[in-house]
């Protein structure tokens, strides 16, 4: 194992009606304006947006509102929140909705408290300095943004996707109502039990420092997923289900299953900020749709993780050689994926990518991580590439 340093800060209040408990969590941390931002459709159409406010004028807390964002949330409503912010003299931001509104938010925050281009930071020019402190009220279960450090975002010009980590962006609350998940369209939840379930694999298929408990949480984490994504798929309605997968999206993002690793590999995510950025896609069913060639790709290099998945997570007997056993255990993710409708290429995806199209975005990927980046194995440009084009 490796040393590491674990760090959660945000406090959870997890359960049915939670969100009339957010004027008290905002007082408890100290705001006094707030900028209330969310995505709008069903946020406005549930109620919840207006529970939300009527809940701040009782308590007497001075709100704005900034609506608008949208998934791969883009950067030109983050410096539309950064202005509104400045104008309305508001110190505490309130993220209502999934990854996009907090990712967003989080975006915000960083421009309000640090001087020039918050792209600056996504572009990995310079570190922030701090963030405006926020809270969260969860409604997808999916990126694990309302615990984790990080944050994606789209620049418009030039289609640029990119992510940023920073423990300043760490929500102080996240309040977290399984029922306010149930009405997710079933796509939508299913990229979200992917996205969950690809946070955790990132970490976990790693060349060095892996830890039997962090191995075990990991895959119990993995388990967990898959069997309650299918519970969704035939019962949207289940609120235990609803809640499993709630409460694992923010372990899958929270540090929880990296304790002890080399911080995991990431390029799954890196090859999909391209295809988000570029296409437009949704998040998880992006990842889906590349992890079983990125897999085929790396897998000879970490065998033993890769055979280990198989049995513990993917429930393939222990028969034939390792190599057999991994290249099962891979099939059986993408059997998984298809039976929750989500894609496992790039045409099930409903991309139809020109050579010159996967040539640009291995290219752009690779600008994005510096060159060449993995952990499973390393890859560059040329790797990149090749994973694209296997992926048609």
């Amino acid at each position: 194992m490796f040393d590491f340093n674990y760090y959660t800060p945000t406090k959870v209040v997890f359960g049915k009606n939670t969100e009339t408990k957010v004027a008290d969590l905002i007082k408890e941390f100290g705001g006094t304006k707030v900028l209330i931002h969310y995505g709008g459709g069903s946020v406005v159409r549930s109620g919840l947006l207006k529970r939300v406010t009527d809940s701040l004028d009782e308590a007497g807390i001075s709100y704005v509102t900034l609506g608008g964002a949208v998934p791969n949330p883009h950067l030109s409503l983050v410096y539309e929140g950064i202005e509104l912010c400045k104008k309305e003299n508001v110190d505490f931001l309130l993220g209502v909705g999934g990854g996009s509104a907090i990712d967003s938010a989080k975006a915000i925050g960083y421009g309000v408290a640090n001087e020039g281009d918050v792209w600056d930071f996504y572009d990995y020019k310079r570190q922030a300095k701090g963030c405006l402190p926020l809270g969260v009220i969860l409604t997808i279960a999916a990126t694990g943004s309302e615990m984790s450090d990080s944050s994606v975002i789209t620049k418009e010009e030039g289609l640029v996707k990119r992510g940023y980590s920073s423990d300043y962006s760490r929500p102080k609350f996240a309040i977290m109502n399984p029922e306010l998940t149930m009405t997710l369209p079933d796509y939508q939840t299913a990229c979200g039990c992917t996205d969950i379930m690809m946070h955790t694999m990132e970490r976990y298929f790693t060349q060095g420092g892996n830890m039997e408990i962090t191995d075990a949480l990991a895959e119990g984490l993995l388990r967990t997923v898959k069997k309650n994504a299918v519970i969704l798929r035939d019962d949207p309605k289940n609120y235990d289900a609803r809640a499993e997968v709630m409460w694992a999206g923010s372990l899958a993002h929270n540090g929880l299953t990296g304790c002890g690793n080399d911080g995991g590999d990431w390029m799954t995510h890196k090859l999909e900020h391209e295809l988000g950025g570029l296409y437009d896609v949704a998040h998880g069913a992006g990842l889906a749709a590349v992890w079983g060639s990125w897999a085929r790709y790396v897998y000879k290099d970490i065998l033993p993780r890769f055979k280990k998945f198989a049995i513990n997570v993917m429930d393939v007997k222990e028969e034939g050689t390792d190599e057999e056993i991994a290249l099962k255990g891979i099939e059986a993710m993408e059997d998984f994926y298809r039976s929750i409708n989500m894609p496992t290429n790039l045409r099930e995806l409903g991309v139809t990518a020109t050579e010159e199209d996967l040539v640009l975005m291995a290219k752009k990927c690779a600008i994005g991580v510096g060159g060449q980046m993995g952990s499973a194995k390393v890859l560059d440009e040329e790797a990149m590439l090749s994973i694209y084009r296997a992926s048609m």
